[in-house]
């Protein structure tokens, strides 16, 4: 595969914004976050744990490696590529489910868990080797088919939509998932782009956005943002997160731990509030009374947001947008 069009005058490091998971000198799976993770799940010899976005298996192996003989890791991700991975780690101890994380709840139920889980872990966010494919259109690095999906045999890919949305429905995605402050030149762009040529691979939209967009950040491709929102679209990404952690509540035992990773802003409001939520009450107006034992407390918050430190940063460079944080199923 070629390299997209890059102008000289720009220095571009990022390949893809919310990718998790790499070493800054290759390929290799790195997970972001493990130690501290792993720490969050205050793992028990005999617990079962829930590695919802199993990826390449890099939480799942380090949480193995601290359980005992009765321990289990069951592992979901949409990724048939992840599915294999985790088929091949050969552990009696580990169980594989294909889908998204939304399922959670009716699989944990038929497996007669519900309410016995001692940890969820939530690594959101593409992975690293899904960025680093460019035959799974992630990245605008590498010319690749314009794709996106994170289960390829589900759902229409981001060219069938890129090249059928109204203008609007463009302008609106890259604004709200991609918080592209330009979204509407960059839509009208594409817009007019896809009528000279359908847009089929990365580097072409790449292109186009590039070209459209009037003010370009240092050390960051301008398409990251419009890259960034129509994935997020695509997978539903968001509306995802927000049924799979109200999911997370009904299979946690008490005293069961909650960790998620996001890596960006939209993520890990979602998770900010959730836990806010279920730590303090529903939000009732301040004028009404309602007594303490009528609101619906769930959670117990453990610490502050964690970033990744600098020697993390370092080896990883996709960790430094990175922001986990923990609670404790208290009913």
């Amino acid at each position: 595969m070629s390299k997209i069009y890059r102008p000289r005058h720009h220095s571009i490091k990022s390949g893809s914004s919310s990718a998790k998971g790499e070493g800054q000198h290759g390929s290799s799976h790195v997970s972001v976050l493990l130690d501290e993770a792993l720490t969050g799940l205050a793992i028990k010899e005999d617990g079962i744990y829930i590695d919802a976005t199993f990826g390449r298996g890099g939480h799942s192996k380090e949480i193995l490696k601290r359980l005992g003989p009765q321990g289990q890791v069951l592992a979901i991700d949409r990724d048939p590529e992840a599915i294999e991975v985790a088929k091949r780690m050969g552990d009696e101890r580990l169980r594989v489910e294909h889908g998204s994380f939304t399922k959670l709840k009716s699989w944990i139920s038929e497996l007669g868990l519900a309410g016995k889980i001692d940890g969820v872990l939530l690594d959101l966010g593409v992975s690293s080797p899904q960025v680093d494919n460019p035959e799974r259109g992630f990245s605008f690095l590498r010319d690749g088919p314009l794709d996106m999906r994170m289960d390829p045999t589900q759902g229409m890919d981001a060219a069938g939509w890129i090249n059928s949305a109204t203008n609007e429905e463009i302008a609106t995605v890259l604004k709200t998932y991609g918080e592209e402050r330009y979204s509407k030149r960059i839509a009208d762009a594409i817009v007019k782009g896809r009528i000279i040529a359908p847009i089929a691979t990365t580097g072409q939209l790449a292109r186009i956005v590039a070209d459209a967009h009037p003010k370009w950040e240092p050390h960051k491709h301008p398409a990251t943002r419009t890259f960034q929102g129509i994935r997020i679209f695509i997978n539903d990404e968001l509306g995802q997160l927000k049924d799979c952690l109200e999911q997370c509540l009904d299979v946690l035992a008490v005293g069961g731990r909650l960790v998620a990773i996001s890596f960006h802003s939209l993520e890990d409001r979602i998770v900010k509030n959730f836990i806010r939520k279920y730590t303090h009450g529903e939000t009732m107006p301040r004028k009404l009374p309602v007594p303490t034992e009528q609101l619906v407390i769930r959670l117990k918050r453990i610490g502050c947001a964690i970033k990744a430190g600098d020697d993390e940063i370092a080896l990883n460079i996709r960790s430094r947008s990175a922001n986990m944080r923990v609670a404790e199923k208290v009913a």
